[in-house]
């Protein structure tokens, strides 16, 4: 995922200019100055304190403290990575890394794991979800965090770790040897023809360097069953490589198309990227899904196809990330990730949301772009659009909000463990597109979740804790006491009566965590696609109104 960054200096570049040459030289020169000054200034500092701060320090610490601070004043996408944290980069962008594929997290002080990655290592060895982590290599991992453990579970492809297990329902612990393989988590990791058989459905979700391969090789496949309308899904895509994001572009727009420009400070960063490949389909109607969490390398795929009027975007209003970040090489094996430029789609906007380069000076707080700043710009038919505000859907699709309850159950593990439960429990369950819970299973699951400690506060009673605050300070409090007791007792949530009233969200993500159990990460996908809100509006779009939503504007004289 990456962000923000800047706009006063273009009005001051113009005013430079306007004054002459010899300013212009004499402002660089202050800038230089201003840098050389404040790097002596830094290093006095920090030679001082390291010469004479009365504990002692630990320099590598000490500067990495530093660095951080400064980048976090610029924006979250720009990031320093030292040697030890080099593998972390690389997976940024090639999705990549050595290990045995496997989640894991603290839940109630254990580590346990998570989510087995398909088709991997720790799968080929046994490793279920839920099972606990007592040893690694012989070594307790009592008091670590779990982030220290995937540091011992991460190594080299080929190399042997040795996990010391519990699982639940076993009496004795097990010890498990695990060869680490090369790991690629795909950028695309599910494509299937959809019940109607004529839709295809791509999930992408990420932009490392293999996405566009991964895409091409999805459609093509999807077009060999005689596909011929195609829905898109960059839900919770965060982003990634920008040329991945102009290849996937290039797939469904011709040759020579402007797809996006980028302009930054520097001027090798003030470039126009166009469709450069023959695509492989200029015809095919398309939807693209998008949400909150489409970001960045998402957001410049679903913006530029709308902008080009090549699809539908569907959903609900994307993150808004219209920064580029580069990564470039620092001395000693580290590196610096920094926001270079922004992109713009094209129709000319960017739809970058918040203002990094105008920070409240006292809370360091950063605002969304102002109402009263947003634009307006037309798409390749003339079809209405706006910066500043991440990516607007074509049609939107509001998905329910999840229930306060289920928040609780999930955050508290009490779904992941009943799955856990019920696994141990049934050795094979239905195909993950049928599998549903019955009525009889899920009433077992509500005597379970009785029997655990989890707690929620529903927004009616923060509202109505604020009344009585509010209450108590107006004077009318006292002497209503029991009037505001029996108002509580009717609005307090009662977990009894929410497992009821919410039985249909809660047990949607108790059958997407059990499908998971035996059928992985593609099984969850294969799981709620049959009746997603998005999935089934963007099939009545492509069966109905998709070309009239495209249509150009008629502007009547």
């Amino acid at each position: 995922m990456i962000k923000r960054f800047f706009q006063s200096r273009i009005r001051k570049a113009i005013a430079i200019v306007a004054i002459g040459v010899v300013l212009l030289s004499a402002t660089f020169s202050d800038e230089f100055f201003e840098i050389s000054k404040n790097m002596e200034i830094f290093t006095s500092v920090y030679k001082e304190l390291n010469i004479y701060y009365v504990d002692g320090t630990k320099p590598g610490a000490l500067m990495k403290t530093g660095i951080d601070a400064m980048l976090k004043s610029l924006d979250p996408y720009t990031v320093y990575y030292p040697e030890s944290r080099i593998e972390e980069a690389m997976f940024m962008q090639t999705g990549q890394y050595g290990g045995i594929g496997t989640l894991v997290n603290t839940i109630e002080g254990k580590i346990t794991i998570t989510e087995p990655y398909e088709g991997y290592a720790a799968v080929k060895s046994g490793l279920l979800a839920g099972d606990v982590v007592l040893k690694t290599n012989g070594k307790s991992v009592e008091g670590k965090r779990h982030d220290e453990v995937t540091d011992q579970l991460t190594g080299q492809p080929g190399s042997e770790v040795e996990l010391t297990i519990q699982r639940p329902g076993e009496p004795q612990p097990r010890t498990i040897k695990v060869t680490r393989e090369e790991i690629k988590i795909k950028d695309v990791p599910y494509f299937d023809m959809l019940a109607d058989s004529a839709t295809g459905y791509i999930q992408l979700t990420g932009f490392t360097q293999s996405a566009a391969s991964e895409v091409k090789s999805a459609f093509l496949a999807l077009k060999k069953r005689k596909m011929n309308r195609l829905i898109l899904d960059l839900r919770g895509n965060g982003g990634g490589l920008l040329r991945e994001a102009i290849t996937i572009v290039n797939f469904f727009v011709p040759k020579g198309t402007e797809i996006v420009k980028t302009k930054g400070k520097i001027e090798e960063w003030n470039k126009t990227y166009t469709a450069t490949m023959e695509p492989m389909d200029t015809q095919i109607p398309i939807t693209v899904l998008v949400d909150g969490g489409s970001a960045s390398a998402s957001e410049i795929v679903s913006g530029s196809l709308q902008d080009l009027d090549r699809a539908v975007v569907i959903g609900t209003e994307s993150y808004g990330k219209g920064l580029v970040q580069q990564t470039k090489d620092l001395a000693y094996n580290t590196k610096i990730k920094l926001t270079v430029a922004k992109y713009y789609t094209p129709s000319g906007r960017c739809i970058q949301r918040l203002d990094y380069a105008h920070r409240d000076e006292s809370t360091g707080e950063v605002a969304a772009k102002a109402d009263s700043l947003i634009k307006s710009f037309k798409t390749k038919n003339g079809r209405p659009v706006k910066d500043g505000r991440g990516i607007s859907p074509d049609v939107e699709v509001k998905e329910e909000d999840a229930a306060h309850i289920l928040l609780s159950l999930m955050e508290n593990w009490v779904v992941f463990h009943w799955a856990t439960e019920y696994h141990r429990s049934h050795p094979t369950i239905d195909s993950a597109n049928v599998f549903q819970l019955n009525d009889e299973e899920y009433n077992q699951f509500v005597a379970f979740a009785k029997g655990k400690d989890f707690h929620y506060d529903t927004h009616t009673e923060k509202l109505f804790e604020q009344l009585k605050k509010t209450a108590k300070e107006e004077k009318y409090f006292e002497g209503s006491e029991k009037q505001f007791e029996d108002l509580f007792m009717k609005i307090e949530p009662k977990r009894e009566n929410d497992l009821i009233k919410f039985k249909q969200q809660i047990k949607g993500f108790l059958e997407d965590e059990i499908v998971s159990r035996y059928y992985y990460q593609t099984g969850r996908t294969k799981n709620f696609i049959h009746d997603d809100l998005c999935v089934l509006k963007s099939m009545e779009v492509l069966n109905s109104n998709y070309n009239q939503l495209l249509a150009p504007v008629v502007i009547k004289k």
